[in-house]
Order: structure tokens, then C-alpha cells, then sequence
């Protein structure tokens, strides 16, 4: 038998329904997601978002633990959100909720990916 462990999870996110004033402003986006990650119980370290012309924000909160990144498509109500991190401290899934809540996203999609996944027992090369 083969266990698997992994160094982190990502989640990608997509958020549809959202409003575009919210999207649109970059210190709303900033704040939610930063929020987000101490929701998740993550540890900031630094973050940085840039607002393009005429709409959209474009963003990552750097976490001890990894990241959480966004873009924003304000004019389509739609956000893409990642959320990738490391350790058993943060759950990625607690900062979906929170910026779905916070978004007013009338729907979200996301998938999880375990990252980094670590085997114990016998190895197999695949190339590609």
C-alpha cells in the first residue's frame, strides 16, 4: 500500500455574480482578501495589487503559508481566485467561504489540488 501526503492544497476558484463597484476597487478587493486569509488562519506576510484601466484588480497576499492571488474581470461580475497553502494550520477552503460571502458571488466553482505530493513505498518515473 502507498501512502500519499502532500505540502499544500490549492484551490481554484471561480466567483460569478459578483458586482462590478466591488471588483472594480482595488483597497475592497485588498481588504477582503487579505481578511480572507486571517479567516483561514494564515500568518500575512506581504501583499501587493495593482488596478488596471478601465477596470480589473490583480492581486496576491503572500502568506507564511503560501498565497492567495485574485484577478478581476468587474465588467462580467467575475473573480479567479487561488488560494494555495502549506502545513495543516490553514484551510484554503475557509477563504473560498469567506470571499464568497464577502463578493456576494451569486455562485462559485473550485477544485482543490494537493501539491508537492510526497510517496512512501516504491517510485515510478512517468515521462511525458
Amino acid at each position: 500500500m502507498v501512502n500519499v501526503n502532500s505540502l499544500g492544497r490549492h484551490v481554484l476558484a471561480e466567483f460569478y455574480g459578483c458586482t462590478f463597484e466591488t471588483l472594480n476597487d482595488t483597497e475592497i478587493v485588498k481588504c477582503y482578501m487579505i481578511d480572507a486569509a486571517l479567516f483561514a488562519g494564515a500568518e500575512i506576510r506581504e501583499s501587493v495589487f495593482h488596478k488596471f484601466s478601465p477596470q480589473g484588480v490583480s492581486g496576491v497576499v503572500v502568506i507564511s503559508e503560501s498565497h492567495l492571488a485574485i484577478h478581476t474581470w468587474p465588467e462580467l461580475g467575475y473573480a479567479a481566485v487561488d488560494v494555495f497553502t502549506c502545513g495543516e494550520k490553514v484551510n484554503p477552503w475557509d477563504a473560498c467561504k469567506y470571499l464568497k460571502e464577502k463578493f456576494q458571488a451569486e455562485y462559485i466553482t473550485a477544485t482543490e489540488m494537493r501539491r508537492g505530493i510526497m510517496e512512501t513505498g516504491p517510485r515510478v518515473a512517468v515521462n511525458q
